[in-house]
């Protein structure tokens, strides 16, 4: 590719101009809409043949270059820091690239992304919005287990980057400590970066719900931060299990930012409104629901 390693989304497609499947939902009108018909455009292919030696080759080629970028850019980074931020845009858009390559799926990239501090609600279905989303932003973090930063190398870049550790047994402390550090990390030289979190708590299947969390709203609530509702699709092409990948286009698509002054109730409705039914559309439009 042309583009620049380093250039955030260059290893996304870009929306085709006019091509918008899924809608911003305004708050309060509940999320209603009428469906979307399937895009062959858009509907994820049988599975290849030899599908498991491909997903098999995909695996073995992550951890190859994972465990030769991790050792390569160790010095790079104990130089400047901020190749910590360079790092997982590199990282992801090769991975992406691989995906591409090796299982012939793709994602689409819709909406704005946001380059300011500010936090992205996000629905989560699979290991491919991560690497998305991820890749679509200058500085990324994600606020993820504590178990993870004690991992050699891994925990050493995702402590750089920005990544918040949680304790879950901890309960509302848990919350008090992420709130006091995304704060500490908006008053470095650095900035806080797009914090990535998933209101569901977890990876969903498609057409499933599950109850969104109160902490994308109390982190708004107690930071001002601006909230970026995501949609994806993901699931309709990468299973939660990562293996029977199918081919075709996924699709991410950034919504209207969520300003601060609402109360964290009424921020995590609208989340959950607007990602809702914009990721039910984009799901329809790969075909969830359809019969045969």
């Amino acid at each position: 590719m042309s583009a620049p390693l380093d250039r955030p989304g260059w290893a996304l497609d870009p929306s085709p101009a006019g091509d918008l499947l899924s809608l911003n939902i305004p708050q309060g009108s509940g999320g209603a809409q009428p469906p979307v018909a399937a895009d062959p455009h858009y509907t994820p292919e049988p599975l290849p043949l030899l599908w498991p030696l491909r997903a098999a080759v995909f695996y073995v080629w992550i951890a190859l270059v994972t465990a030769f970028m991790g050792l390569w850019w160790l010095p790079k980074v104990r130089r400047d820091p901020q190749n910590a931020h360079v790092l997982p845009v590199i990282w992801t858009g090769r991975l992406l690239a691989a995906a591409r390559t090796i299982l012939g799926v793709s994602v689409e990239l819709r909406g704005t992304p946001p380059t300011e501090d500010c936090v992205i609600a996000a629905k989560h279905q699979s290991f491919l919005d991560i690497l998305a989303i991820a890749h679509a932003v200058p500085q990324c973090a994600f606020i993820m287990k504590r178990e993870v930063l004690r991992v050699p190398i891994m925990g050493y870049y995702a402590r750089k980057a920005g990544c918040i550790p949680i304790d879950r047994s901890r309960g509302a402390e848990a919350m008090t400590r992420i709130i006091r550090e995304i704060e500490a990390s908006r008053a470095d030289q650095d900035g806080l970066g797009q914090l990535i979190i998933y209101p569901e708590g977890t990876r969903t299947r498609p057409g499933e719900r599950r109850k969104y969390k109160h902490g994308v709203g109390s982190i708004q609530q107690a930071t001002g931060l601006p909230v970026y509702p995501v949609a994806v699709n993901c699931g309709m092409f990468w299973p939660r299990d990562g293996l029977r990948v199918r081919p075709g286009r996924a699709v991410i698509e950034f919504l209207d930012p969520i300003p601060a002054g609402l109360s964290a109730a009424q921020t995590v409705q609208q989340v959950e409104t607007v990602v809702e039914a914009a990721s039910d559309r984009l799901m329809q439009a790969a075909g969830l629901g359809r019969e045969g």
